[in-house]
C-alpha cells in the first residue's frame, strides 16, 4: 500500500480539484522514471527478453512529452506490475518500481511508489550491505528538481510508514 486514505491535494492536479500544476505533475513523473530506471537493470538482468518494465518507463517519459495519452502509460504501468509478480527480490521490485512511475500520470502519489520499490530493490540487491537503501535513497534525492523537492520530501515524511519506511532518515 503506497496511497494514503487522505490524499494531499497538493498531489491532485488542478483539474481533478486540487493544487498540482501540470508542470509539476511533468516533474514528478520525470523523477519517477529516473528513480525506476535507476534499477531497472536489476529486472533486466535476470529477465533478458522481458521489455516490459522498460516500455512501461518509456510511456511515462513521452507523457511527460505530450506524446502519449495518460491511459496509454498506466496500461503500461500495468504490464510491468504484471512483469514483476512471478519474481521475488530486486528484479521483481524493480518491475514494480516502472509499473509504479507508470502511473504517475493517472495518480501522481504513485512517485513515491517509483522511488521505494527502487529502495527495495536495491536494498534486496545489496542484501549483505546494509546502507544500500540509504544509498539509494540519497541518490533519488540529489535527483529531485529543486521546484518540486520540498512537496516530495514533506510526502515521504508523511507517507513513510505505508512506504515500508523507505524513507527513514
Amino acid at each position: 500500500m503506497i496511497l494514503p486514505k487522505v490524499r494531499d491535494p497538493r498531489l491532485i492536479t488542478i483539474r481533478r480539484g486540487g493544487e498540482l500544476s501540470d508542470e509539476d505533475h511533468r516533474l514528478l513523473a520525470l523523477w519517477a522514471a529516473e528513480c525506476a530506471e535507476h534499477v531497472l537493470y536489476l529486472f533486466e538482468d535476470e529477465q533478458l527478453s522481458d521489455t516490459r518494465p522498460r516500455e512501461a518507463i518509456e510511456a511515462v517519459r513521452a507523457w511527460a512529452d505530450g506524446d502519449v495519452r495518460m491511459m496509454d502509460a498506466r496500461a503500461r504501468g500495468g504490464h510491468a506490475m504484471g512483469a514483476a509478480r512471478p519474481l521475488w527480490g530486486a528484479a521483481r521490485h524493480a518491475a514494480y518500481a516502472a509499473g509504479q512511475a507508470a502511473c504517475v500520470p493517472h495518480v501522481p502519489e504513485h512517485d513515491l511508489g517509483a522511488a521505494a520499490y527502487a529502495i527495495k530493490a536495491a536494498q534486496a540487491a545489496g542484501a549483505v550491505d546494509s546502507t544500500a537503501g540509504r544509498l539509494e535513497r540519497d541518490w533519488q534525492r540529489e535527483r529531485l528538481p529543486q521546484r518540486i523537492r520540498p512537496l516530495v520530501l514533506e510526502d515521504q515524511a508523511r507517507r513513510n510508514a505505508i512506504c515500508w519506511s523507505a524513507f527513514d532518515d
